[in-house]
């Protein structure tokens, strides 16, 4: 099939955004912006690729090609071979049919076990089936939000069907014991699945260093098109479908989404040549911004600081302050920042999370979460710190005067 070119112009068009050009994005945990190279494959399937890859004929054969090199794009990203990756529509439904899928898989087994700070997608679906009757050992944190292995030990029973533990928490950046617990799902005969969207592109995730049985992953948070995702399925693994169709291998029935697909394969490619100098910009951005908070505000809250942590992530608060009066006016001054799950913003609810370690609802409501990326850069950072200084001292002031009243 013909291909065509883009000049570097129209790339400029496909990733550009003339009204967002002077906007400081600080929300990578929960989006991230499509590289134009990922556009661009997209565009390209759409318009000269857009055949059944279920389709006998040359069209077909042509969208079979593109789909077999995206698998392989993803799969050596996660250390993977092909046919261990299954195309989802996102994260959210990898997670779903792992955990469906282990507790079809093993019938007799009812049990769960997962953590009090998993995200939204994965709590929701195991507080469904905790109303069906399964039974569910939620593991917990400390006020650092990190987790102790011996809790898993302790928690894993012959009726547990799967643990699932995220590897890194998308509010606070904290780092759970994968590794560990990989081992220990696996010395006791229990499948293991780990959610890690905000990991993969940040740590080094390796199928061949890891023993995880099952592993979700999401295009959107590694500059890739959102509603596309992967599920990592060790080899060997019976894996019910949540669809029923023969594509994927008859693990996930419907016509694949080609072009997310390709620009899924071209993010992880891309992704694949540069994490590491990606990581080490991010976490040079990360360390200076909270050092430089720290010296201005030195009361401010930095959650999680003694954890191990993403090296993109900064979790923090300026006391009481509720977060939602600082994110509006950071955003009216083109910051785009969050308060936490991108699933739970603009709640009125206090952060689960920071619920779980502790923190009462006040200082959890607090709370703000600025996620850095590749593209940030330091010039951003330092005006960033400077709008933030023009913000929260007078908030903190106006505070202090009002219980001193």
């Amino acid at each position: 099939m013909r291909c065509l070119t883009f000049s570097r112009q129209t790339l400029a068009v496909f990733s550009g955004n003339d009204e967002m050009s002077a906007t400081i994005y600080l929300d990578h945990n929960a989006t991230t912006q499509p590289t134009p190279e990922v556009v661009a494959a997209m565009v390209d399937t759409l318009l000269h690729c857009w055949g059944n890859a279920s389709s006998a004929h040359s069209m077909g054969g042509a969208a079979k090609s593109r789909l077999v090199k995206a698998r392989a794009q993803v799969a050596a990203l996660l250390g993977a071979s092909p046919a261990e990756i299954v195309f989802t529509s996102g994260a959210t439904e990898s997670n779903h049919m792992a955990i469906l899928g282990a507790l079809t898989a093993q019938p007799g087994k009812t049990h769960i076990v997962s953590s009090t700070v998993e995200h939204p997608a994965t709590l929701t679906l195991l507080e469904h089936l905790d109303a069906l009757g399964f039974a569910i050992t939620y593991l917990e944190v400390d006020g650092q939000g990190r987790l102790d292995p011996a809790q898993i030990e302790a928690a894993l029973t012959p009726q547990t069907a799967v643990l699932s533990l995220m590897w890194a928490n998308n509010e606070t950046g904290v780092l759970f014991p994968i590794a560990e617990a990989a081992q220990i799902a696996k010395a006791r005969g229990v499948w293991f699945h780990t959610d890690a969207v905000q990991a993969v592109g940040k740590l080094e995730v390796d199928a061949r260093q890891t023993p995880f049985d099952l592993l979700s992953i999401s295009a959107h948070k590694l500059h890739g098109p959102p509603g596309v995702g992967a599920l990592f399925v060790r080899k060997g693994m019976v894996l019910p479908p949540l669809m029923f169709g023969h594509q994927e291998r008859r693990r996930r029935g419907g016509t694949e989404n080609l072009p997310g697909i390709v620009g899924f394969g071209e993010a992880a490619q891309q992704l694949g040549q540069s994490w590491r100098a990606d990581v080490a910009h991010m976490q040079t951005l990360r360390d200076t911004f909270e050092q430089q908070l720290m010296q201005r505000f030195p009361d401010v809250r930095i959650n999680a600081s003694a954890a191990e942590r993403l090296p993109n992530t900064s979790n923090f608060a300026f006391g009481h302050i509720d977060s939602e009066i600082i994110l509006d006016r950071l955003d009216k001054a083109g910051v785009c920042a969050s308060s936490g799950s991108a699933c739970t913003a603009g709640g009125t609810e206090p952060s689960h999370v920071l619920s779980a370690m502790g923190q009462p609802p006040e200082a959890a409501l607090a709370a703000l979460r600025f996620s850095f990326g590749s593209g940030n850069s330091a010039a951003e950072i330092q005006q960033v710190l400077d709008l933030l200084q023009g913000i929260a001292e007078p908030l903190l002031h106006e505070a202090t005067m009002t219980s001193a009243a």
